[in-house]
């Protein structure tokens, strides 16, 4: 095991499994082509009906000098308090999406994240795991 990396605990593990089977429930529903918001609130009810917790939009400050500052950033979904999630609906995945969910997790002190690109024929195609 490298130095300093820490596993992910059993539970955000287990949280991040229910998230990828909302997810490929949600696409076998609708396919790609949709809107991102039409994909965010559709998985935040299959998470739902599935027994998380879910928040949608969440506020996510900017720590500055000492002081929090709302800088507009949202995150998409956070599931179980745990676990980011980060809905696209774009034809590829650019390195900037992937730096932003990184930037997310370090902002919201959490370990796991989940980009996923709904716009792709086969949703393991769109989806990237993200760790801290």
């Amino acid at each position: 095991m490298a130095e300093g990396f820490e596993p992910l605990p059993r539970r955000t593990q287990d949280i991040g499994t229910g998230v990828l089977d909302a997810a490929f429930a949600v696409h076998k529903a609708l396919g790609p082509g949709l809107l991102e918001s039409a994909y965010e609130i559709c998985l935040e009810h299959e998470l739902v009906q599935r027994g998380h917790e879910v928040q949608r939009q969440v506020p996510l400050p900017v720590v500055y000098d000492t002081v929090m500052l709302e800088a507009g950033y949202r995150i998409d979904l956070v599931v179980d308090g745990a676990v980011i999630v980060e809905v696209k609906s774009v034809e590829a995945i650019a390195p900037v999406h992937e730096a932003q969910v990184l930037t997310y997790l370090k902002l919201s002190e959490r370990r796991l994240g989940y980009l996923i690109n709904f716009n792709v024929a086969l949703l393991k195609q769109g989806v990237k795991r993200m760790i801290l």
